[in-house]
């Protein structure tokens, strides 16, 4: 059990009593049930950076340094070798302490973190976290009975273009995710409903067959997760890919319905709250999750978990999604929040298509029933400092 769910007890509770949301995007996990939120500066430096409250007032504690310092430390790699696109670090500033990471004794990880970074504010600090997990659902590797989800690989016929209808003039930036069809035009990807009727048969692409169509929908949003067969054995699955059509949070078209909330006849918000309607009403559960258009093509895993947008594993209790614009991937985040089990340190390892804008994050919580009642749960906003290489601000100009 990690740092944070040390005595977990009656804190999980506390985590299941707000509303769940999920998530990621191309390159990262898929998009997810929370919304997006609204525009917010383009980046870190616009937003604005300031200096935070210093290093010991944080109180880092000897289990949560040091599982940040070992998530920190298998980040180095692309740290020092990637650009940062929030404008607040080069690779070369992360270097010293990349350096002694790798020899630092993680009982004493609350000094490393202190001898190497300052703490900076993105914008006015005000952060909202939710959380996420890494399902395990049944499924095998080969079709047999009770198991005809296919679960498919990334499709060759995926690509990027241009609509012959849009302008010359207006074709900037990166072209949408489409296919070719017989005539040579670009149009739209299949949409969920289109491959669950089984646009993508016979194409060879299956490389899974998941049992439950409502928990492979859930493992789809999560962006990967793990497949158990009758026999025991285990299957890992990450993101490859995403056929580029529009997403629609379910959680949030059940809000608009009336479907969600505390009244009679109502479902919890939840996650869990959410699939028991999806079960309770086959039909108009079908309906509801073909409406999210979105569909998460897989890839086999054969590390030791999930990975991330830093193509590093994902840890849990570790690891959180931010935006890449506003965090520099790999950078260390220390959240104050109302739910005591998200606040601490956490490194940030990835990303989510509703994980936007300044001081947004998604906590990583691992495995399992427990991972996946904290994470379903997790809804919690309070204060976000980063930690940012020392001299950073100084450079910046923002000291």
């Amino acid at each position: 059990m990690g740092a944070r769910l040390r005595g977990l007890g009656s804190l999980a509770a506390l985590a299941m009593l707000a509303a769940c949301g999920r998530i990621i995007p191309e390159g990262g996990r898929p998009p997810g049930m929370i919304p997006a939120p609204a525009p917010a500066p383009a980046s870190a430096l616009i937003a604005g950076v300031a200096p935070g409250k210093g290093m010991g007032a944080l109180n880092l504690s000897r289990y949560d340094a040091g599982d940040a310092l070992a998530s920190f430390t298998e980040s180095c790699p692309r740290l020092t070798a990637r650009d940062d696109t929030s404008g607040l670090t080069r690779k070369e500033d992360w270097r010293p302490a990349c350096q002694a990471a790798a020899t630092w004794n993680r009982d004493d990880a609350a000094r490393f973190f202190a001898t190497y970074f300052e703490t900076a504010v993105v914008g006015d600090g005000a952060a909202f976290a939710t959380g996420y997990y890494e399902p395990e659902i049944a499924g095998v590797r080969a079709r047999q009975p009770g198991y005809d989800v296919p679960v498919y690989a990334l499709p060759p016929d995926l690509t990027r273009g241009w609509y012959d209808d849009m302008p010359v003039a207006e074709r900037s930036g990166q072209p949408p995710l489409g296919r070719y069809d017989a005539q040579g035009r670009f149009v739209p990807y299949f949409e969920r409903a289109e491959i669950e009727q089984g646009a993508l048969e016979g194409k060879g692409l299956e490389i899974a067959w998941a049992a439950d169509p409502v928990e492979f929908f859930f493992l789809q949003i999560q962006g990967s997760g793990r497949l158990r067969g009758p026999d025991g054995t285990v299957l890992r699955i990450g993101y490859a890919g995403q056929n580029g059509r529009e997403y629609a949070g379910i959680g949030s078209l059940m809000r608009q319905r009336g479907l969600i909330g505390s009244e009679p006849g109502q479902y919890s918000g939840s996650m869990q709250g959410i699939m028991q309607y999806l079960r309770e009403h086959p039909e108009e559960g079908r309906a509801l999750m073909r409406e999210n258009k979105s569909w998460v093509f897989f890839r086999e895993l054969t590390g030791d978990g999930p990975l991330g947008a830093l193509n590093v594993p994902v840890r849990p209790q570790s690891s959180v999604a931010a935006d890449p614009k506003f965090v520099p991937l790999g950078a260390p985040v220390f959240l104050d929040v109302d739910n005591p089990l998200a606040s601490g340190l956490w490194i940030a390892q990835d990303t989510g298509g509703a994980i936007k804008g300044a001081n947004r994050f998604d906590t990583f919580w691992g495995a399992g029933e427990e991972a996946q009642e904290v994470a379903g749960g997790m809804s919690t906003r309070g204060q976000a400092v980063l930690l940012l290489p020392k001299g950073t601000l100084r450079r910046l100009g923002a000291e």
